[in-house]
């Protein structure tokens, strides 16, 4: 199965695949206060890569200067929120045993495995420190890192190069259909997670083994 598909490397988004989604934490903050369902994640497509959000991920801004814009953006939006308690409340999802124990057989299968992250940076550890899932993979690729966030297609080339493969030969799992979608464009094969099991039931079938 391997040779027929030329598969080399899977790369996992962490939030919402790896790791338990921060939309679902972030929805649960919004009924808590009222706000209507997916405004946080609707403010941050409409401001773009100006917004604070994407500022946060690409490295640009500190947590403080979010928190502020982000709370303005959100007060201009028509909602009032804080930023902080959501961050507090997406700090405390925890890593998926299910997709944890896929990747260790990947691994043992000799797959190359990565995790492409749009993420911000922990002021609380040391700037050069490596993510807390480093070890899971073979190669991590943040985006406060980089300066680059998804759906930029430079920043999955970046992860494909660090691989040493191409994007053929790869498959990538987001929770995000524009993320997604910028993987198709450039050949990778694709798996949406809405939950871990059905997403490893469509990897396994491309692979050729079990991981669920």
């Amino acid at each position: 199965m391997r040779e027929q598909s030329e598969l080399r490397a899977i790369i996992f988004d962490l939030g919402g695949v790896v790791i338990d989604s921060p939309l679902h934490a972030i929805a649960g903050y919004e009924r808590e206060l009222g706000i209507p369902n997916g405004f946080v994640n609707r403010l941050v497509v409409e401001t773009g890569p100006a917004g604070a959000w994407s500022r946060l991920e690409r490295g640009e801004i500190d947590r403080g200067t979010f928190e502020r814009d982000f709370d303005a953006e959100c007060r201009t939006g028509g909602h009032t929120l804080s930023a902080r308690e959501m961050m507090r409340r997406i700090g405390e999802c925890g890593p998926r045993p299910s997709m944890l124990r896929a990747i260790d057989r990947l691994r043992t299968a000799d797959f190359l495995v990565a995790a492409l992250t749009n993420n911000w940076i922990d002021e609380s550890a040391p700037s050069d420190a490596p993510h807390e899932l480093n070890n899971v993979f073979h190669v991590v690729i943040e985006s406060a890192k980089t300066g680059l966030r998804k759906p930029d297609p430079r920043i999955y080339e970046l992860a494909c190069q660090e691989l040493g493969i191409e994007p053929q030969q790869a498959v990538f799992l987001d929770d995000i259909g524009r993320n997604l979608k910028a993987a198709r464009a450039l050949g990778m094969q694709t798996i949406k997670v809405d939950a871990p099991e059905p997403a490893l039931t469509a990897l396994s079938e491309l692979v050729g083994i079990d991981l669920v």
